[in-house]
């Protein structure tokens, strides 16, 4: 680890005597340490711990108004499994002490007196520690992202393909994400599950894939028959999608399932109704059916966007939830301003 890396740590120091503090800045400014801060007044561990976010703590044991152990409590709750080394500073080297702190987290000891060299090496060797595991860190989350990144071109492409076969323009998938995504907008959800949305949503009907162009590309009416083999892109691009440990790839599996559901329980594969039907999949649904009445198919032209609106809310509390409906009509409206 560069020495100048290692040099920027933030050292807190948190002990009642002000000599103690004073022979430990020393030392760690003479090598070339520069973000250090102490206090005498173990109370006011917790609030220096939030504002400087800490590398490592050097913590004394015995203090008044609040010991080490009371401050190593507090500190590690804050922590949030985000663990900063605590090294403790003591007198006491027994057995019963070392144990008790090693259970409330401490990472190593320093004894009182201090020894110049071995507080160096400690630290040092604590530091290194905790940087090889925040790079390590950062590289797993990274090559994580790199696999959902991998995973979504992979799955875009597949919707894709299915969708081209009854879209020349195959943009019907990414239209519908966009809307689903403005509803969501709309219907005030949190921005983290307007982004999921948004992203799960092309994904609707990736289960078309497995339906057969005979049926998917009929000009005429579907047969009974035929009609219920093609409401299984429903489930096939639900079990497309299934078993993902990823949330979106997760909502996404929803909504493959819900979005041809229908709010008074009319609609496919299970007959929900209402508020059993999750709400991406009522969210979908409208986003799906707006875009399809407003862009030619195989099987009808294209609706003009005033009467597919108008159409939508005639709907409202037959086949789509009316909150949804409301928020798309909203959408509409601003959409309309100049």
């Amino acid at each position: 680890m560069p020495e100048r890396v290692l040099n920027q740590s933030k050292i807190l120091i948190v002990d009642d005597e002000k000599a103690n503090i004073r022979l430990l800045e020393l030392i760690l400014h003479q090598k070339g340490y520069t973000n250090v801060y102490s206090t005498l007044d173990s109370r006011d561990s917790l609030a220096l711990f939030r504002t400087i976010q800490p590398d490592i703590v050097l913590l004394d044991l015995t203090m008044p108004h609040l010991d080490g152990f009371g401050v190593m409590e507090q500190l590690h709750a804050e922590m949030n499994g985000h663990a900063v080394p605590i090294v403790v500073l003591t007198a006491d080297a027994t057995s019963a002490t070392k144990h008790r702190a090693l259970k409330q987290g401490a990472r190593d000891f320093l004894t009182k007196p201090l020894d110049e060299t071995e507080v160096l090496l400690r630290i040092r060797n604590l530091l290194e520690t905790r940087f090889h595991s925040v790079l390590l860190e950062a590289k797993v989350q990274e090559r994580t992202s790199d696999l959902e990144k991998a995973q979504l071109e992979t799955l875009q492409r597949l919707a894709l393909a299915a969708e081209y076969r009854d879209d020349d323009t195959g943009l019907h998938t990414k239209r519908v994400g966009a809307t689903a995504g403005c509803i969501a907008q709309a219907l005030k959800l949190p921005p983290r599950q307007v982004a999921l949305i948004t992203r799960s949503a092309p994904l609707h009907d990736i289960g078309k894939i497995g339906i057969s162009d005979d049926i998917l590309l009929k000009p005429g009416k579907l047969t009974d028959e035929e009609l219920d083999i093609m409401r299984q892109h429903t489930v096939i691009g639900a079990r497309m999608l299934s078993g993902s440990t990823s949330p979106w790839l997760q909502l996404a599996e929803e909504i493959a399932l819900s979005h041809h559901e229908r709010w008074d329980g009319g609609g496919y594969p299970h007959h929900l109704s209402g508020e059993r039907i999750p709400l991406v999949g009522r969210i979908v649904a409208v986003a799906d059916v707006f875009d399809a009445l407003t862009h030619e198919r195989p099987y009808k032209r294209a609706w003009p966007v005033e009467q597919a609106r108008a159409e939508i809310e005639r709907q409202s509390a037959k086949q789509f939830d009316p909150r949804v409906v409301a928020a798309f009509l909203q959408m509409c409206e601003g959409a309309d301003q100049p």
